[in-house]
């Protein structure tokens, strides 16, 4: 049978060149461009008839392969930028680059398959589906993308293995430790091999050890797949997992 690793496609073209300098410690392979740029991105909310900014002008970019942390308070701004990266919610104004493809100001259903075809997503509360075993949570993003489900399912089962869940292949959600269970999760942002990854709070949820195990998944297989990884993150515990971490204060990075 082909092995996972015997899927993965060749690392992508050099895009865009950068400087970007690593300021912790991290497993990032050399870059070879960015994969994210996004410029003078702008947001307000209108909350008791009154415009609020949210995002003041953020300028912001990741390179490939590479890991970036954004950092900072409650209500500074960080999952509205995430959500606005994630083409989940729209920015007011400025442009927003996926490697070689300016995607902001397109229609609902160009985003939506961007999206499904290039963007991993994790939550904090990890979203997966309780009627679903583990092995088919993970194989919904390859049968949306039209791969037979009997060969889903074997890359699923083999993605969870090497995650440690072979013997939780056809566990349900319900009867997983939160740990396990965004392990699952994370295996179904990267199943598909997706340019960008983006993680919101993908540890709050779990103790220390496995917050680390759930991170050290991310690096090594981010890596593995050229991907690039943005993390909204309160836990200080997992810092040195980043390579570039950017504060947020008052919609602005500091």
């Amino acid at each position: 049978m082909t092995t996972l690793h015997q899927k993965l496609p060749q690392s992508p073209p050099p895009m865009h060149q950068s400087t970007a300098v690593d300021n912790r410690v991290g497993s990032r392979a050399e870059t070879v461009g960015i994969a994210l740029q996004a410029k003078s991105i702008a947001k307000s909310y209108v909350i008791g008839g009154q415009s609020r900014p949210v995002l003041d002008g953020i300028d912001f970019h990741v390179d490939i392969g590479e890991c970036v942390f954004l950092a900072g308070p409650s209500g500074s701004g960080k999952t509205t930028l995430l959500s606005i990266l994630g083409l989940l919610l729209t920015s007011d104004s400025g442009e927003l680059f996926l490697r070689d493809r300016r995607v902001d100001g397109l229609s609902e259903v160009e985003r939506t398959m961007i999206r499904r075809e290039r963007i991993g997503f994790v939550f904090q509360r990890f979203q997966l589906i309780n009627g679903l075993t583990a092995e088919d949570n993970v194989s919904i993003p390859l049968t949306m993308d039209g791969v037979p489900m009997r060969e889903a399912r074997e890359r699923a089962g083999a993605l969870l293995s090497r995650m440690g869940l072979a013997e939780h292949r056809q566990a349900l959600p319900s009867s997983m430790s939160p740990g396990q269970c965004q392990r699952v999760a994370l295996a179904r942002a990267v199943i598909g091999q997706p340019e960008l990854i983006l993680a919101d709070e993908p540890t709050a949820a779990l103790d220390g050890k496995s917050g680390k195990a759930v991170m050290e998944l991310l690096r090594e297989l981010t890596t593995e797949f050229s991907s690039s990884t943005v993390v909204v993150t309160h836990d200080p515990r997992i810092y040195d997992y980043a390579d570039r971490i950017c504060e947020m204060e008052n919609g602005r990075f500091k």
